[in-house]
């Protein structure tokens, strides 16, 4: 039987906080959830590279799931249950379908990423998606993993009925755009980043998994909507208005600047888990100034 799951539209990969002495946050998570409820976002994405999940302990996943999908109403929530087994993806995943989520994003496992090949991809991915009671999202993030799924392989997971789309972070638009002709109805490609969210859409994406919609989810959330009204002189321009702040909140300084930017903005970010370091003073100050530049801080109290 094929699962089918609607994944368009706009959701943030949402970080994380954590209280003073170092301890997973429930409340602050919550209540940035509820903010952002309001936004137009489609859902939320919780567990994600954004969210820190390779430095929380399972306990600590399975409490961050059940504070978002409780805080997130009728809102779709898709949760990262990647790891490095198959035997604990598989697990994450049973323990997330229980809280009652709506999709399981599975990062490509890749500490051993030299035998990390289409064979044991495929296998991989195969038996969580044969074991697991949720739709299942590929998720591909070659700049943290070194893996980086070939169109191939993904066509040949996009046959498993229960693999209904890719989170696509490699910005390859050649090779997204062959996974959007090839593939079954049904499968959809998500992009990764706001930097090419406008291409994405027009090679077939149906939307985002993107760390800027953490601190501009109305501006994502116009830029598809533009988008589908054909209003492509618009989208455009909230593309090239959002590449700066997009930039300070991925590439630019990763997981400590998406928080810095939270905090800019009065929600909860707060400081990385070790061995990640908050930014200095001077790089909170270029984060400032990117928000500002594309008019997000004028934009907070909306």
């Amino acid at each position: 039987m094929v699962t089918t799951l609607d994944l368009a539209g706009i959701y943030p990969p949402l970080a994380t906080p954590f209280d003073e002495h170092g301890h997973l946050a429930t409340d602050h998570l919550a209540e940035n959830v509820r903010r952002l409820v309001p936004t137009g976002l489609a859902g939320f994405a919780v567990l994600g590279s954004n969210g820190e999940y390779v430095l929380l302990d399972r306990d600590e996943k399975l409490r961050a799931i059940r504070t978002v999908r409780e805080a997130a109403g009728s809102l779709r929530v898709i949760a990262g249950t990647g790891a490095e087994s198959t035997r604990e993806a598989v697990a994450l995943t049973e323990r997330a379908a229980a809280l009652g989520v709506d999709a399981a994003l599975v990062i490509t496992p890749h500490y051993y990423r030299a035998r990390m090949d289409a064979r044991a991809l495929v296998a991989h991915y195969g038996a969580v998606a044969d074991c697991s009671p949720l739709p299942v999202i590929i998720y591909n993030m070659p700049a943290s993993t070194g893996v980086d799924l070939d169109a191939a392989t993904v066509l040949r997971l996009a046959e498993h009925p229960k693999i209904v789309g890719i989170k696509d972070s490699g910005g390859n638009m050649i090779k997204l755009a062959e996974i959007v002709a090839r593939a079954p109805a049904g499968f959809q490609v998500l992009a990764g980043t706001a930097a090419f969210l406008l291409a994405a859409l027009s090679i077939g994406a149906v939307g985002g998994i993107l760390a800027l919609a953490n601190v501009a989810p109305r501006e994502c959330v116009a830029l598809l909507q533009r988008f589908r009204e054909g209003d492509i002189a618009g989208a455009r321009a909230l593309q090239q208005r959002l590449l700066a702040p997009n930039a300070a909140v991925t590439s630019g300084f990763g997981v400590p600047g998406l928080k810095a930017a939270l905090d800019l903005l009065g929600y909860h970010g707060g400081k990385p888990r070790p061995p990640l370091l908050p930014l200095t003073a001077e790089q909170r100050l270029q984060v400032r100034d990117a928000l500002a530049g594309a008019g997000l801080l004028a934009a907070m109290d909306r």
